[in-house]
């Protein structure tokens, strides 16, 4: 089955991976900004870094039958540093209208403290100042509801966002309810240590149904799995879930989401350039 990859961070993936995907059925994938493992010094860092998601890694996956797109940000954990963000988030517009580049993100929290939660909202004031969807990185383990339900309310409180044009990302049992009542997508993270396995995924997609639902791998550099998507699958086909309840999941809704940036121009398999 043919599959999208909504949040995985190819630029840490060696080549071999962009084969192993496109074997698996991946045509296509979405890389947030992320930490690099290390906090940056300047904002020329950062400029290094998106010229490598918006020029580099699409040329990469594209040897592979893949479609690479991206989206721009400095993350939660970098954001403790204001004034390093501020230039960041300065430079940015000049990569938004870019080939591929589909928004603002990841953005979001990550131990939920107030420089976070002030370059969060100002992260949110770009997207809306040039019409840009959202992805959202949600905190991790013990500070995952909290973080999600300031999150929530930050993003409500600014009327001029469309909730259809925002993913909040790796959602968990106790947080994917709230997300999907106030009208946002959900991402599930398919993560072997601290997000979601496949069998908990699956769960949740029992529960909640398919629609505004996306499940990713989140692949990136530390313990994580960039072929979790097809795990999904396998244990969707195991319960007797329907292919096109599956290809719901992984398929038309990241078509259906990525579809609120003009830079989404997807080629499905087969269709001509």
């Amino acid at each position: 089955m043919d599959y999208i990859d909504p949040h995985i961070h190819m630029v840490s993936r060696i080549t071999d991976d962009y084969a192993t995907l496109a074997r698996m059925g991946c045509v296509a994938v979405s890389e947030p900004a992320f930490w690099a493992g290390f906090d940056r010094g300047s904002a020329d860092g950062f400029r290094d870094y998106f010229r490598q998601l918006v020029e580099v890694e699409p040329k990469r996956a594209a040897q592979y039958g893949i479609q690479h797109y991206c989206w721009l940000c400095i993350n939660a954990k970098e954001a403790e540093n204001v004034s390093l963000s501020r230039e960041v988030i300065a430079m940015i517009p000049e990569f938004l209208d870019a080939p591929g580049v589909l928004g603002i993100g990841e953005i979001g929290l990550n131990k939920n403290t107030r420089n976070e939660a002030t370059i969060f909202l100002e992260h949110l004031d770009l997207a809306a100042k040039y019409n840009q969807p959202i992805l959202i990185h949600t905190p991790h383990l013990e500070d995952k509801y909290q973080g999600t339900r300031m999150i929530l309310d930050m993003l409500d409180g600014d009327s001029r966002l469309d909730r259809s044009r925002i993913l909040v990302d790796h959602v968990e049992e106790h947080t994917i309810s709230e997300v999907l009542d106030r009208g946002y997508w959900a991402g599930m993270t398919l993560y072997p240590v601290t997000k979601c396995t496949p069998e908990r995924a699956a769960d949740m997609i029992e529960q909640y149904g398919p629609e505004r639902l996306m499940a990713n791998s989140a692949g990136d550099w530390g313990p994580s799995k960039p072929t979790a998507i097809p795990d999904l699958i396998f244990e969707l086909r195991r319960r007797g879930h329907s292919e096109s309840l599956i290809r719901r999941v992984v398929y038309e809704n990241p078509i259906e989401f990525f579809k609120n940036s003009p830079n989404f121009q997807f080629r499905e398999r087969g269709q001509a350039n």
